[in-house]
């Protein structure tokens, strides 16, 4: 295949069980690194219920991403301005964001709007959104480069999340988050990749190195940006040593059999 990034040579990595009975080949990019599927013909059925069973880390997901994205615009972006989260699932992070003060809309086309009704967004160009959110998005996309093209329409800054993949590529029985028992990852990144797709864009890309990135043609602080990730992550890392541990990867084994 050729990689949908950046259309190198994409030979096959490796074969895997979707849904528990899907035969499914995972391609890797020669050049930027990129993984990808076949064709997913299987998505259909993957999302006959939106949010799966297993992302057990759905409402600590949000919590933990509405305090960062109120620290990332409140010093890069304009505070005042219109925002809308792109593959919004329930709403829960849009409704934290008005919380907060900002005034954010839910988008998503997959998933219904439990927590936001009456904020839905009209993802048209020239609506005037300040930031797109995508949160646990992109590694969904079939075909990343024209959806990730229909959100640069509203804005030319993208914040989003997607676990990069380790340096080696794991094997898919080695690596949660290839998430095999839904089949609804169909992409997964390298930060060469992000790379790749931001000088495609015409942009500039930040990262954590791991799992939070932004799109923008702003000229950041690449280590501001990384020491912004960090400083929101501190509480978290305080919970963990002197808090209850969190039941979240011991319930994500329990229903998939894969460590965090």
């Amino acid at each position: 295949m050729k990689c949908r990034i950046c259309s190198n040579d994409a030979p096959l990595f490796q074969t895997g069980v979707v849904l528990k009975k899907y035969t499914v080949s995972f391609f890797q990019c020669r050049s930027c690194g990129f993984m990808q599927t076949e064709e997913p013909y299987w998505l259909p059925e993957s999302y006959a219920e939106a949010i799966n069973q297993s992302d057990v880390g759905i409402v600590d997901r949000n919590v933990k991403m509405a305090k960062m994205t109120k620290s990332i615009i409140s010093c890069y972006f304009n505070a005042d301005a219109k925002f809308i989260d792109y593959g919004g699932g329930t709403g829960l992070f849009v409704r934290m964001m008005r919380d907060y003060g900002f005034d954010f809309y839910w988008y998503d086309a997959h998933c219904q709007n439990v927590f936001a009704r009456g904020f839905e967004a009209d993802p048209q160009p020239g609506t005037g959104y300040e930031l797109v959110t995508a949160f646990e998005v992109m590694e969904h996309l079939a075909d990343p480069l024209p959806e990730i093209e229909r959100m640069l329409k509203l804005t030319r800054n993208v914040l989003f999340t997607t676990t990069l993949r380790p340096r080696k590529a794991p094997n898919l029985d080695q690596w949660w988050y290839y998430e095999l028992d839904h089949g609804q990852h169909v992409s997964f990144f390298t930060f060469k990749a992000l790379a790749v797709l931001a000088e495609k864009l015409q942009l500039k890309v930040y990262s954590d190195g791991w799992y939070l990135h932004l799109l923008t043609d702003k000229n950041l602080s690449s280590m501001g940006f990384k020491l912004l990730s960090l400083k929101n992550k501190a509480p978290y890392v305080w919970r963990l040593i002197f808090g209850k541990k969190s039941l979240i990867p011991h319930d994500q084994k329990a229903l998939t059999g894969m460590d965090l």
